[in-house]
């Protein structure tokens, strides 16, 4: 046997056990459903745990003078919702994304944040993802630190569950990936120098070491669908939202940690 035929069997013989060691890996299920902090460094996890080394709560303190400001109309979030959003039910926050029976649709925190700036306030609409918009949202769910994340999955819910959960196991792009294939099969596992996570949202929005700012959930999948060279959606698109529903709904059960720091 020359040289070449050896090097040939020795790479085919590499890409095999490689292959068959990454087939044998233990698909993650929803019986056990792990927060992305778990994956982090432990200098990122005391980042997180600080409130004053969490560079996230910078959104946070925007949001919450947001939340005071007066709107074009005069009245604020806080007219209706307390100075510190005392009045809003964390259990409620917890439940995003909820079934609106009057829209006949699923509505994310954003959405109903923008509705209420709208409609109750006199604003101009925001943008989704928007710096304000994020702001806010990352103010509101922080109301809710600590809350297990207990999104509806049946009844009125169902159907939009469904489509996000088949968003999540199609597909897409040149490089033909799903979100599943890397977030069910192989969390802990590397890819290049970051640690691959179950893809949980609870930490969301999440202030990324990436892009060093608060990022949302919408431009987070994005992000991913960049990665897989497939085309973008615009946040807020009712895909996202379906989407939405579906991840939330995976980390039913973890507690709310907004905002999380993630890579």
């Amino acid at each position: 046997m020359n040289g070449g035929n050896m090097k040939t069997r020795i790479r085919q013989s590499v890409v095999v056990m490689t292959c068959a060691s990454l087939l044998a890996l233990p698909v993650w299920s929803n019986a056990d459903p792990k927060s992305g902090y778990e994956y982090l460094q432990q200098d990122s996890k005391d980042m997180q745990d600080d409130d004053f080394m969490n560079p996230g709560m910078a959104a946070v303190e925007a949001g919450a003078a947001l939340f005071a400001k007066p709107g074009k109309n005069g009245k604020s979030c806080a007219s209706c919702h307390g100075d510190s959003g005392e009045k809003m039910d964390p259990a409620s926050i917890a439940k995003y994304p909820v079934f609106d029976k009057k829209l006949g649709k699923p509505v994310t925190l954003q959405q109903r944040i923008h509705m209420c700036s709208t409609g109750q306030l006199g604003n101009a609409p925001m943008e989704y993802d928007s710096k304000h918009a994020l702001e806010l949202e990352a103010f509101v769910r922080n109301l809710a630190r600590g809350e297990k994340v207990n999104v509806q999955t049946g009844g009125d819910m169902k159907p939009y569950w469904e489509k996000g959960k088949q968003i999540y196991h199609t597909r897409a792009g040149q490089l033909d990936m799903s979100c599943n294939l890397c977030h069910d099969n192989y969390p802990g596992m590397k890819i290049r120098a970051n640690t691959l996570s179950q893809g949980q949202s609870n930490g969301y929005p999440a202030y990324r070491l990436k892009n060093g700012k608060i990022n949302g959930l919408h431009s987070r999948f994005n992000g991913c669908f960049k990665q897989f060279r497939a085309e973008k959606l615009p946040p807020g698109n009712d895909d996202y939202v379906a989407l939405e529903v579906y991840v939330n709904s995976r980390g039913n059960g973890l507690i709310i940690e907004t905002p999380g720091i993630r890579f």
